[in-house]
C-alpha cells in the first residue's frame, strides 16, 4: 500500500487588521483575497467593528495584550512570509503593532488605514503621527489612498502629476516603497508605485462603471501581500494585485442598502 507525502503547506500571510461584520472589508476581505491567490492567511485581530453596506455603526478596539497574543501565537509557532496591515484604530495599537513588527524579517505591507469607504473614521486623529512615526519606517510598501496621503503629509492631490511628490513625501517617512492609489481622480485609475532609489513604475486600468467597490484598498494590499509570500518582486507583486483587484471590482456586486464589496472570487466563476 502506498503511503502520500504529506501536503507542502502553501506560503503563509499574516494580516493584522480589523473585523468587517458585513465581510467586505478588513479581515474577511483580506483573508477571502488570499485564499483566491493561493497562500495560507492567518489573522490578529485588531478592532471589531459594527459595518454594514450604509457604513460604520460602531467599533470597539481589542486590548494591546489580546494583539500581542494572537502575534506571538502565529509567528513564533508558524511564521510568516509576508505581513499585511490595516485598521489599528489607536495609538497604543499602533504601537504594539509596531514593536511586534520591528523583528519581522518578512515583507510587510502596511495599508494605513484612517477612514472607511462611508467615511467613517477608523483611526483616531490623535494616532496619525504614531503611524508615520512608528509604522510606516517598518513597511516594505505602504498603499494609501489620496485622503490617507493628505492625512500622513498634509498634501493634497488633485491630479495625477501631483502624485510623485506626494509619493516623495510619503518615502521620507521611512517606507522603503510607496504606492499612491490615484482611484479618487477622475479618468483611467492610475496608481504610482515609487522607491526610495529613485524607482518609479506606473499602474493603469480602466476605470469600471460599479459602485459596489467596498473593501477595495484591504482586498489590493491583501493581494500584493500574498504575492510577496509567494516570492515575487515587488513590481511584479503590485501588477499581479492590480490584476486581480481591477477583476474583483469589475465584479463587485450589491449587497444590502448601500455600497457593495468587490468579489473576491471572481476569477472561481470565470
Amino acid at each position: 500500500m502506498s503511503v502520500e507525502a504529506p501536503a507542502v503547506a502553501p506560503p503563509r500571510v499574516l494580516t493584522i487588521a480589523g473585523s468587517d461584520s458585513g465581510g467586505g472589508a478588513g479581515i474577511q476581505a483580506d483573508l477571502k483575497t488570499m485564499l483566491a491567490l493561493g497562500v495560507h492567511g492567518m489573522s490578529v485581530l485588531t478592532a471589531v467593528t459594527a459595518q454594514n453596506s450604509l457604513g460604520v455603526q460602531g467599533y470597539w478596539e481589542l486590548p494591546a495584550e489580546a494583539v500581542r497574543a494572537q502575534f506571538r501565537s502565529v509567528v513564533d509557532d508558524i511564521g510568516v512570509q509576508a505581513v499585511k496591515t490595516g485598521m489599528l484604530a489607536s495609538i497604543e495599537l499602533v504601537e504594539t503593532v509596531a514593536e511586534l513588527l520591528s523583528d519581522v524579517r518578512a515583507p510587510i505591507v502596511v495599508d494605513p488605514v484612517g477612514v472607511s469607504k462611508h467615511g467613517d473614521a477608523l483611526l483616531a486623529a490623535e494616532a496619525v503621527a504614531t503611524v508615520r512615526e512608528s509604522l510606516l519606517p517598518l513597511a516594505t510598501l505602504a498603499t494609501p489612498n489620496l485622503h490617507e496621503v493628505a492625512q500622513l503629509t498634509g498634501i493634497t492631490v488633485l491630479e495625477e502629476g501631483e502624485m510623485r511628490p506626494a509619493a516623495d513625501a510619503l518615502l521620507e517617512l521611512g517606507p522603503r516603497w510607496v504606492l499612491v492609489k490615484g482611484g479618487h481622480l477622475s479618468g483611467a485609475a492610475a496608481d504610482l508605485l515609487a522607491g526610495r532609489d529613485g524607482e518609479e513604475y506606473w499602474f493603469r486600468a480602466p476605470r469600471h462603471d460599479n459602485r459596489h467597490t467596498h473593501g477595495t484598498g484591504c482586498t489590493l494590499a491583501s493581494a500584493i501581500a500574498a504575492e510577496l509570500a509567494k516570492g515575487r518582486e515587488l513590481p511584479q507583486a503590485v501588477g499581479a494585485a492590480k490584476e486581480y483587484i481591477t477583476g474583483a471590482i469589475r465584479a463587485g456586486f450589491a449587497l444590502g442598502a448601500g455600497i457593495g464589496p468587490v468579489d473576491h472570487g471572481w476569477r472561481l466563476r470565470g
